[in-house]
């Protein structure tokens, strides 16, 4: 079955096998337990489900059943995130960081690597413009 983004509730369960790596059914469910009551049996259907759509590997050891995490970290936020600015800010990043700094007061901290980031995304935009120019 082909990779697609995450469920609200297979990201959960992703977000903790990304922290903790390889991790058996309990120990996820206990994890999930510490912001929302969660069954085990709803834990373990989700994560055979995430199994049967690539989204996690299993392995047997003895009784239990040992899960780790098929899709990269990156790969999936960058993946949910393009949808996200796509389908509420019409594909604006602009848009969306607008929003979240108007939303968000920014410490001084943010803002600094903020500018920081912006400034390297205008100098790698120059390098570019500069070798399109020489080509």
């Amino acid at each position: 079955m082909a990779k697609k983004n995450p469920t609200e509730s297979e990201l959960e369960v992703l977000n903790i096998l990304w922290q903790h790596g390889p991790s058996s059914v309990r120990f996820v469910n206990d994890e999930l337990n510490k912001k929302k009551e969660v069954g085990y049996t709803t834990t373990l259907k989700i994560m055979q489900l995430m199994n049967e759509k690539d989204l996690l590997t299993r392995e047997i050891s003895g009784k239990k059943h040992i899960y780790a995490h098929q899709i990269k970290e990156k790969a999936t936020q960058k993946s949910l995130l393009e949808k996200f600015v796509d389908s509420t800010f019409r594909g604006s990043a602009s848009k969306l960081v607008l929003q979240a700094l108007g939303n968000h007061e920014a410490s001084q901290e943010e803002l600094d690597e903020i500018k920081a980031f912006i400034e390297k995304i205008e100098i790698k935009a120059l390098i570019k413009k500069t070798e399109n120019k020489k080509s």
